[in-house]
């Protein structure tokens, strides 16, 4: 599988809530950078540390969080996905929607680095009452 088609898949298994298809993706040993001001803002390393500290947070703080992608620019071991965010804050019920940059870093056809940029203070504005 190519590594564009392997990022596709994490976006395809995300939007259906198929969270261990989107794990199978990730290196043991990845590097999941998300943006600093963003909630989970901080680098996690192994999928285990993404899926306490970003996904699961993610299932149980938000209602219809979703990463919509837009477009993929292959780069070979580099792939960027631009595209949108968007959700509610369950414990404020605002919604928020954002453009992001993915930046996915390849290896051996799994994903060893993953950058999140996003304007996050978008998204601070759905956290805040």
């Amino acid at each position: 599988m190519s590594n564009l088609k392997s990022v596709k898949t994490v976006y395809e298994a995300f939007a259906t809530g198929d969270i261990f298809r989107v794990l199978g993706v990730l290196s043991p040993d990845i590097a999941w950078t998300e943006a600093e001001g963003f909630p989970y803002g901080g680098t996690y390393h192994g999928p285990k540390a993404v899926l306490e500290g970003v996904f699961m947070r993610l299932g149980s703080e938000w209602e219809g969080f979703a990463a919509v992608p837009d477009e993929f620019i292959d780069g070979g071991d580099t792939v960027v996905v631009l595209g949108k965010y968007s959700g509610k804050y369950k414990a404020t019920g605002k919604s928020f929607q954002a453009n992001f940059a993915h930046v996915w870093k390849m290896q051996d056809g799994k994903a060893a680095q993953f950058i999140q940029h996003v304007d996050t203070l978008l998204v601070d504005r759905a956290l805040r009452t």
